[in-house]
């Protein structure tokens, strides 16, 4: 409507002009004017399309956002959900010598653990010089090699109960941490729901999940040395078995070679009466 209406402004223009000429008024028609108003009236006509094109566009991306903002409704009933809650370590402490170990798996601090551990577990007696003195090198090596297996599974273990009475000690506070995640995610807040809240909560969960992994791969070295040290053990006996089928073998050749020279010997010596 706007347009027909400049375009009828714009000829009425003319032909006043026009008749005023043509009536000795002073006016004339001049064709480069007519030209230039033309070509300024198609331009504010493309002006106007992109204005029309701009205008929808910016429609479209405003219901689109109108749209991305929007919260699925009663996420807190559609999506929480309930998990385990971490349990300490107890037991009965019926000769004293259990309360130390249970404090320790349960606070991760390496002196429970350690003395904890030494009390409910049995002594290993040392050998005094004497009887270290009157073994043989082959009994010696043996007997070191054992006693530092028990050593090795006595450090393992106080590390283990070490690691994990950490993870028990820290549990709570990271389940709370994960609760307030769980709460702002499905949270109706507009506040909590913005593009850098959103960020955020991304990172604070990566964050969690990685320090979550570095405590299962504690948990798996301390089983990883724990099992190399029950293979080390194992090697032990096998490595054992076989040195003495070894020196069982050695002296069973030589005891036969020394029966065989003495019957020798006794048979070029026998004389007849």
């Amino acid at each position: 409507m706007k347009r027909k209406t400049l375009v009828l402004l714009l000829i009425t223009g003319l032909c006043v002009a026009t008749a005023s000429a043509q009536f000795g008024v002073g006016i004339v028609y001049d064709p480069t004017n007519y030209s230039n108003a033309l070509l300024r009236y198609y331009q504010l006509q493309q002006h106007l399309l992109q204005l029309r094109a701009s205008y929808a566009q910016l429609v479209a991306q405003y219901n689109f956002a109108v749209r991305m903002a929007k919260n699925i409704q009663n996420m807190p009933a559609r999506y929480r959900a309930q998990f385990s809650q971490w349990r300490n370590v107890s037991a009965l402490n019926t000769y004293g010598n259990t309360g130390t170990w249970v404090n320790g798996i349960n606070s991760g601090q390496l002196g429970f653990a350690s003395t904890g551990y030494q009390q409910a577990t049995t002594q290993l007696l040392p050998y005094n010089q004497a009887q270290l003195s009157g073994m043989n090198a082959d009994e010696l090596a043996r007997v070191r090699s054992q006693y530092a297996t028990v050593e090795l599974a006595d450090g393992a273990n106080t590390n283990a109960i070490a690691t994990i009475g950490a993870i028990r000690g820290n549990a709570q506070t990271i389940q709370t941490q994960i609760g307030n995640l769980e709460q702002d995610s499905l949270s109706n807040d507009s506040d909590l729901n913005t593009q850098v809240a959103v960020l955020n909560k991304i990172n604070a969960s990566g964050v969690l999940t990685l320090r979550t992994l570095q405590d299962s791969n504690k948990l798996l070295a301390s089983l990883l040395e724990e099992q190399t040290i029950l293979a080390k053990q194992q090697r032990e006996a096998t490595t054992n078995t076989i040195n003495a089928d070894i020196q069982r073998q050695a002296s069973f050749a030589a005891n036969m070679a020394q029966v065989t020279g003495t019957l020798t010997d006794s048979l070029q010596n026998f004389r007849m009466p």
